[in-house]
């Protein structure tokens, strides 16, 4: 199926990390859970992370604990040294929805080398995702992305599912549940949450929900509690694109040998709507010659991409000016390794059951984002597959935004093509211990970025971000963009 929903944090590459079984010892207990020796690995970091994994039993249906059950697959790093351990463990929360914690989490384990030092770090596999589950959908063979085709795809898939899950109970509330239920059974009085993209609104949702058990929140790439996720992307998109692509035009050789890259990519975009074409290509990972077509749909996924990343969008003006010319191959390639990547990295019928039920009202075309790189192909195919997906009940209060004492860091990338700095600006209005920080020339997921895990490692001892001292940050700076594929002039 293809993905129109919710913000990730930044894509995956290779495969997702996996968990596996190490030379049987003793299991070691935390409060009620007993946890066995495990390994995370992940194509993305270079050593396995020792660590040790459990699965613990959940209702489906809270309200008939009798029926069916969800074994939530947990993992756990423990500090090397048990001297100076801290009673509140960290929880990271990963991006999607559909992204799996255990999975995604050695992609940004160096951010939390220091707090590490002093806490427990818990990752859950959201109910639907990872080993918690998983809700996956087959990938379909047809081309045809029309709402229609949409909502046949997903019915097919609800179907498929039917015998394995209730749909209507894998929503940020019923997840929420689940945490305080880890919470609880590891004995923790208090957490720190720690979220990326996606995982921000199960962060805020559980300090709503759990004020006196979270002791403190890390919001990454927020997405604010009042934000509906149906018709944000295109946009938002736009609008990062429009300071990305200013490197370009801001820098004379750039400029010069490159022109104006958004005009240039409009103009691809309404060549390929007319008239797609095919390409031949040299594959990425097998090195060997294929033949595909190119779409419009297929460049604008790219840019979507590429964009969370700035380091990666720096080499966009240049391709686009590449096919441009009629020199489709590396466009083709890239869009092909992109699009193979990320294919298991989502789970689509987690993502499916949270947006369907949460954000319905706001999946309509807005005639303002028809000129857009998206335009309004994503909420179309969204309102479509959920027209055909079982939904679950939000609470009244669901986009309320979170509001109280609790201390919260709260970071956005100046250049995310997702959930934009002003995300950021709203959500710290209502948290009076609440701190913003907008990493410069930054895109999605920015926890890692230049001293933030030092920063990170601040808050998380002393729980008050008024009290950082953020200008190390100003040491970021911008990714010049390519003018050859040698990389920037000098």
């Amino acid at each position: 199926m293809t993905r129109p929903a919710a913000e990730s944090q930044a894509p995956a590459t290779g495969e997702p990390a996996v968990a596996t079984a190490a030379t049987p010892a003793k299991p070691l207990t935390l409060g009620s859970l007993e946890f066995t020796p495990c390994s995370l690995s992940s194509p993305l970091s270079r050593n396995s992370l020792e660590a040790h994994c459990t699965t613990f039993q959940v209702p489906e249906d809270r309200a008939n604990p009798q029926g069916r059950k969800i074994a939530l697959n947990i993992a756990w790093l423990a500090p090397e040294k048990q001297t100076d351990l801290q009673p509140d463990p960290v929880f990271f929360l990963a991006g999607g929805p559909g992204q799996a914690a255990v999975a995604t989490y050695p992609q940004v384990d160096t951010a939390f080398a220091e707090v590490r030092k002093h806490r427990n770090v818990i990752l859950v596999d959201q109910r639907g995702t990872g080993k918690s589950n998983l809700l996956a959908c087959d990938t379909p063979e047809s081309e045809d992305i029309s709402p229609a085709a949409m909502q046949a795809e997903a019915g097919k898939c609800a179907a498929k599912l039917a015998g394995k899950a209730d749909l209507r109970f894998y929503t940020t509330t019923d997840a929420v549940a689940d945490l305080d239920a880890v919470r609880a059974a590891i004995g923790a009085e208090k957490i720190n949450l720690v979220g990326v993209s996606y995982g921000t609104r199960v962060a805020q949702q559980y300090a709503m929900r759990h004020p006196q058990a979270t002791r403190s929140i890390v919001l990454d790439s927020v997405v604010p509690n009042t934000q509906q996720l149906g018709n944000i992307f295109a946009r938002n998109l736009d609008d990062a694109l429009a300071l990305q692509f200013a490197q370009c035009t801001q820098t004379p050789s750039c400029k010069d040998k490159l022109g104006d890259p958004r005009a240039e990519l409009d103009a691809l975009l309404a060549r390929l709507r007319a008239q797609p074409v095919t390409v031949r290509y040299r594959d990425a990972s097998s090195g060997e010659e294929r033949e595909d077509v190119l779409r419009a749909e297929t460049v604008a996924g790219l840019v979507r991409m590429y964009a969370y990343m700035p380091a990666a969008a720096a080499l966009l003006p240049k391709l686009i000016h590449e096919a441009g010319a009629g020199r489709y191959e590396n466009l083709m390639a890239l869009a092909q390794m992109m699009q193979g990547d990320m294919k298991d990295s989502m789970a689509m019928g987690m993502q499916l059951s949270v947006v369907c039920s949460e954000d319905g009202e706001s999946m309509v075309a807005n005639q303002a984002d028809e000129g857009t790189v998206l335009g309004n192909q994503m909420p179309q195919a969204m309102a479509a597959m959920c027209a055909a997906w079982p939904k679950g009940a939000a609470p009244t209060d669901f986009h309320q935004p979170l509001a109280g004492n609790v201390p919260a860091l709260v970071l956005e990338g100046e250049f995310d093509p997702v959930t934009p700095p002003r995300y950021g600006e709203e959500v710290v209005k209502t948290l009076p211990n609440g701190r913003l920080f907008v990493l410069r020339g930054q895109g999605h997921n920015v926890i890692g970025a230049g001293c933030m895990p030092k920063l990170f490692a601040q808050f998380v001892e002393k729980a008050d971000a008024k009290a950082l001292d953020g200008a190390c940050l100003e040491k970021l700076d911008y990714v010049p963009p390519f003018t050859s594929f040698n990389g920037w002039e000098p």
